[in-house]
């Protein structure tokens, strides 16, 4: 990979968005609209259970007035059967909330994960390149994970409590104004100004936390990959001392998270003792002063304190949303970020006649940005001495032909731009100036499927699945039939190798081809490539594992595929070019 490539990759690793906490809850919300129905349905019944819940002791209350012989709305026999009723439906009613809000939570998250893997086929090579893999494995997992608790344990409950207190303030207010006003005032310290308090004591602990998390991720899987090389060099003792490293400020920063939740804690249950008190000592007032009975004075004292339930609620989540906030975060930085390149469709088929890069030139930097679409009619083309200004022009007015039914050779030094000018004829990157075209008409304005069907890329590695080896092949065309794969095998000259394995195309391949050779795996990649039978065909550096005797049996074959195909042959190797109908040296960017 070049150089300035990887570079690129790795500054938009590094270039996180920062959402306040409210953007990105909005951009969360707005992800529950497929199941609003089951929304619905668990917010009734979660305030349905919690004003059960609430009910069975201010029943209670009346309950005690009746034995004291007070005079109460409701008799002895119907409280207590009331009582009953209660716990039974929330009993049931809890069941059904909570149902509901994991169904809507574990549905979420599959849509989540589904858009996810859409935005990375679209980001796709160009903005993954250079991007830890372990640090996109935990947002794809344990970030999209910790999402649940906000869809399972923070919507519904939000509205519940809104609703809850809506009900509870009207109730405590039928006795006295002044009693309602004053537990109003107690959800709301409860219910927003301790959350909001907490996130705010909290910071961006909970963005650091998830942000170090995924580093950690990475570089455990890159310590497992690169196994053999630490044992190999006695790395052993550094890679693990970096690791503890890690590992401790991952602990520290959850140890601080895990106080404030503990402080948020201890905070919340002294504000409430203090609002049950003022309910106590103001009613007490009240009932001194002639303007409420007793049973003013113990009904609203009790309804308090039996609910700040929902309350309590949105008071444990101001510390612990930091830390899903963050993760959402994270996923909406995949979700929200540009293509280099847009996914084009709707226009008119074009058959394969020959390709051409036309005074093209292009460069791995800031200045790169993703391809306008077909309708629009404003030129990309920027000056190419605004581009030198900023990053290292890595092909410079390059114009090359690829004849229909012919081989063509790239040659040149590691570096020169070969590789780059096969991302191009793919699409993967969008010039800056000049055209790619594919039978005259430019890749910008050809619809990317049909762009992807007429072209075959082999890379100089070939990645493999954790599949048999049948599998792995029929990727390059579903509806193959074994002989048609064990054709295409025979022309990669692979397909005795894979005769002499215990079972044959059956064979499972490590992870990441891992059982198998360089050679080996680069012979399946050209055999992926013959199964494909795409008129244009894109080799980079298709020989370069393989011995003499492999690299001539794939040239024959090649040379007998030219009639029905043309090739663009990327190699160092001389005798790799023997084959070409014309050679194209690149050096520094340009072509002779």
């Amino acid at each position: 990979m070049n150089n300035k490539a990887l570079n690129n990759g790795t500054s938009n690793r590094k270039a996180l968005k920062k959402r306040s906490g409210f953007t990105v809850m909005l951009r969360l919300i707005g992800l529950v609209k497929p199941l609003t129905g089951y929304m619905i349905l668990a917010i009734c019944m979660g305030l349905a259970g919690h004003l059960c819940a609430t009910f069975i002791t201010v029943f209670g209350g009346y309950a005690v007035l009746n034995l004291l012989g007070m005079d109460t709305p409701f008799p002895l026999g119907t409280v207590f059967a009331c009582v009953i009723l209660f716990a039974v439906l929330r009993a049931g009613l809890r069941y059904g909330e909570q149902a509901c809000n994991h169904f809507i939570a574990f549905k979420l998250l599959a849509l989540i994960r589904d858009k996810v893997f859409r935005a990375l086929r679209k980001l796709c090579p160009a903005k993954l390149e250079g991007r830890d893999r372990g640090d996109l494995i935990s947002v794809i997992t344990s970030d999209i994970e910790l999402l649940e608790v906000f869809y399972a344990h923070t919507i519904s409950p939000a509205v519940i409590a809104f609703l809850y207190t809506v009900v509870l303030c009207l109730f405590i207010g039928s006795f006295h104004w002044m009693l309602g006003l004053l537990a109003l005032a107690a959800y709301l310290v409860v219910g927003i100004v301790i959350p909001l308090a907490a996130s705010r004591l909290s910071g961006d602990t909970g963005l650091k936390f998830r942000t170090k998390s995924g580093e950690l991720s990475s570089f455990v899987l890159e310590s497992m990959r690169g196994l053999t090389e630490t044992i190999q060099y006695h790395q052993g003792s550094k890679r693990l001392a970096e690791m503890n490293a890690q590992t401790d400020a991952l602990s520290k920063d959850e140890e601080r998270m895990k106080r404030n939740q503990g402080m948020n804690s201890a905070v919340t249950n002294t504000v409430i003792l203090l609002f049950d008190c003022a309910m106590l000592f103001t009613s007490s007032f009240l009932f001194c002063q002639g303007q409420i009975s007793f049973v003013g004075v113990l009904i609203p004292t009790i309804a308090l304190f039996s609910s700040f339930g929902p309350a309590v609620a949105l008071a444990a989540l101001g510390s612990t949303l930091q830390n899903t906030f963050a993760a959402g975060n994270r996923v909406l930085d995949i979700l929200e970020e540009s293509p280099v390149t847009e996914e084009i469709s709707g226009q008119p088929e074009v058959r394969f006649h020959g390709a051409s890069a036309e005074h093209v030139t292009f460069s791995y930097g800031d200045t790169q940005k993703p391809s306008h679409s077909v309708t629009d009619k404003t030129s990309m083309k920027k000056p190419a001495r605004a581009m030198e200004a900023s990053s290292e022009i890595i092909l410079q007015d390059v114009s090359v032909d690829f004849p229909e039914h012919q081989i063509i050779g790239i040659t040149g030094k590691s570096g020169s731009g070969k590789s780059t000018l096969l991302k191009l004829l793919m699409r993967f990157w969008t010039v800056n100036q000049g055209k790619i075209a594919i039978s005259g008409t430019s890749v910008e304005q050809m619809n990317t499927a049909d762009l992807r069907s007429m072209e075959s890329f082999v890379t100089q590695e070939t990645h493999l699945f954790h599949d048999s080896i049948r599998n792995n092949l029929r990727i390059a065309r579903l509806d193959a039939t074994d002989e048609e794969i064990e054709a295409a095998c025979k022309k990669a000259s692979v397909h005795d190798f894979i005769m002499t394995l215990p079972q044959g195309y059956d064979t499972p391949v490590g992870e990441l081809g891992s059982t198998l050779s360089g050679g080996e795996r680069q012979r399946l990649g050209l055999a992926r490539a013959f199964l494909h039978d795409a008129p244009f065909l894109l080799l980079d550096e298709p020989t370069s594992n393989l011995d003499s005797l492999n690299e001539a049996v794939i040239l024959r074959s090649l040379k007998e595929e030219q009639e029905g195909k043309t090739i663009v042959l990327v190699s160092h190797r001389q005798s790799t070019m023997r084959i070409a109908d014309r050679t194209y040296s690149v050096e520094h960017g340009r072509v002779s």
